[in-house]
């Protein structure tokens, strides 16, 4: 699988907003406005912020992105998260390649070597048709199953500041369907 080579880490760092993925168990199955924060921590590891909203309510999951090869130039990265996120005693760790980003940082396709997960991210939280098209048939090319993808939706005005007082507890219940 072709992934993008060079990348340039800090100008990939910032909100990135879901606009579609494959279904997963680790993403709640009704939730809208996700999107993920990423900010370059000293050491150089990234740390990864995930949200999304549902029935009103504010879910999140915090966790680590760093190179798989920190010797290689291809953006092969792996994200660990600890479960649950309220408690952290487990860790858990996946793929993150990024598998396609445009010359100007502001969309991505998103992927892992078994091809169960797929994330098409913007820097908007609305893409054009006619891009998230081709990131579409790029996902097909690499032998994604696309008639599964799912699109995030969000609203006419994305929530902008998280309350402060809400837990992972959300993130976690609403996998669970709750």
């Amino acid at each position: 699988m072709e992934v993008v080579k060079d990348l340039d880490v800090e100008r990939y760092m910032g909100r990135w907003y879901e606009i579609a993925s494959l279904p997963s168990r680790f993403q709640p199955s009704n939730g809208a406005d996700t999107r993920a924060t990423y900010t370059l921590n000293p050491d150089g590891t990234v740390h990864v912020l995930n949200e999304t909203w549902s029935g009103g309510k504010r879910g999140f999951i915090k966790g680590t992105a760093y190179k798989v090869d920190p010797k290689s130039n291809e953006a092969k990265l792996k994200v660990k998260f600890y479960v649950p996120p309220f408690l952290p005693i487990i860790p858990v760790t996946g793929d993150y390649w990024i598998l396609y980003i445009d010359w100007d940082y502001q969309h991505a396709l998103i992927g892992q070597p078994t091809r169960k997960y797929l994330w098409i991210l913007c820097r908007q939280p609305r893409l054009d048709e006619e891009t998230y098209n081709q990131l579409v048939e790029k996902a097909e090319a690499e032998g994604y199953f696309v008639s599964k993808l799912y699109k995030t939706p969000h609203s006419d005005t994305p929530p902008e500041d998280a309350p402060k007082n809400i837990t992972g507890i959300r993130w976690f219940k609403s996998i669970l369907g709750k």
